[in-house]
C-alpha cells in the first residue's frame, strides 16, 4: 500500500482539482468518507472546537493536533490527509517535530503558517507576523526533517500576511518557502476571483490550495480549477453545519421532549453503518470469531 503522502502527490500532478472537506474528528472523517471524498483536511480551528471546546486562538499544542491526525489517517489509510500545523508550535527545533510527528502519524501533508507563535485563526482580524527569517527556519526545518526521515510528506508553505502587509509579501514569502523545499503553496485571505488568478499566476508553476471559508470568496470547486488552483479545503464544511444541526436538536430535546425530528428516522443501527459497523465486524468473523455470528 502506497504512503498517503505518495497518493497525494500523485493526485496533486493528475491534472484534476483536489477537494478536501474540513474533517475534526472520528465521526465528521467518517460522514466525509460515506459521501465519496477521497481525500480530507483536518482543520485546526475545528479540532480546536472539538478538541478544547475553545476557538481558534493558539490554544492547540502539538500533541493535541498529532493525537487527531492519527486517529483521521487511521480510519481509511487509501485517503489522504492534509492537516493544519498552525505555525509549526515553536522555531526551527518544534517544526523539525512537528515534521517527525505527523510523518510517523500516516499524515500526507500539512502547511506551516508564518503567523506569530500567539496565533489565531487566519479568518480573523489583527494577526500579526513572524519575521521573513523565522518563516523560512519554520519551514527548512521540516523540510529536513523530511529528508532525514526519507519521507515524501507534502509540506505547505502558508502565508496569512496579505491582508495586512500585502499581497507582494505574501507572495515572496510563500515562494522563498517553496525555494527552500516547500511543494505546495497556500496564501490566506483571498476576497475574489482577481485576486485568486493574481495568486495562481503569480506562483506558477507552483502547486496553489485555495481555503474556501464558509463559502467565501464566492468561487466553486470547478471555479478554483479553472483559475489555476490544484487543491481547495472547505475547513468550515464540517463543524459549522454540525454546531447548527446540534444545537436545533439539542434545542428540540429541551422545547419538544424529543429528539426524533431531528434524526430524520436515522437508527441507532444506521448510524453505526456510517462509521464503520460492517468492516469491523468483519474483522471478527474472519478471525474466526462467532462473536457477531448472530448480527449486532
Amino acid at each position: 500500500m502506497k504512503p498517503g503522502s505518495t497518493r497525494l502527490r500523485e493526485m496533486i500532478a493528475s491534472g484534476n482539482i483536489v477537494a478536501l472537506p474540513g474533517v475534526y474528528d472520528g465521526l465528521s472523517a467518517r460522514a466525509a468518507l460515506s459521501v465519496g471524498h477521497n481525500a480530507l483536511y483536518m482543520t485546526g480551528a475545528g479540532t480546536s472546537a472539538s478538541v478544547l471546546g475553545m476557538p481558534d486562538l493558539g490554544l492547540l499544542q502539538l500533541n493535541d493536533v498529532v493525537r487527531n491526525a492519527t486517529m483521521i489517517a487511521s480510519l481509511d489509510p487509501t485517503v489522504p490527509v492534509i492537516a493544519d500545523a498552525d505555525t509549526g508550535f515553536g522555531g526551527g527545533t518544534m517544526n523539525d517535530r512537528t515534521a517527525r510527528a505527523y510523518i510517523r502519524a500516516g499524515v500526507a501533508g500539512f502547511h506551516i503558517e508564518d503567523q506569530v507563535q500567539s496565533k489565531r485563526c487566519g479568518a480573523l482580524a489583527s494577526k500579526q507576523f513572524a519575521s521573513r527569517e523565522e518563516f523560512l527556519v519554520r519551514i527548512r526545518a521540516a523540510v529536513n526533517a523530511r529528508a532525514s526521515l526519507e519521507s515524501d510528506i507534502v509540506i505547505i508553505a502558508r502565508s496569512d500576511c496579505a491582508d495586512t502587509l500585502g499581497w507582494d509579501e505574501a507572495i515572496w514569502r510563500v515562494k522563498e518557502g517553496i525555494k527552500i523545499g516547500a511543494d505546495v503553496g497556500f496564501i490566506e485571505g483571498i476576497q475574489n476571483r482577481q485576486e485568486a488568478e493574481h495568486v495562481v499566476k503569480s506562483m506558477a508553476p507552483t502547486p496553489m490550495l485555495l481555503p474556501i471559508v464558509a463559502g467565501n470568496p464566492g468561487i466553486t470547486l470547478k471555479e478554483a480549477e479553472e483559475i489555476g488552483f490544484k487543491l481547495v479545503i472547505f475547513g468550515c464544511a464540517g463543524f459549522i453545519p454540525a454546531s447548527i444541526a446540534l444545537q436545533n436538536s439539542y434545542r428540540e430535546c429541551l422545547t419538544d421532549g424529543t429528539d426524533k425530528k431531528s434524526c430524520q428516522g436515522v437508527s441507532a443501527k444506521d448510524f453505526y453503518k456510517m462509521v464503520g459497523l460492517e468492516s469491523i465486524t468483519k474483522i471478527d468473523t474472519e478471525a474466526g470469531s462467532d462473536l457477531y455470528a448472530n448480527g449486532v
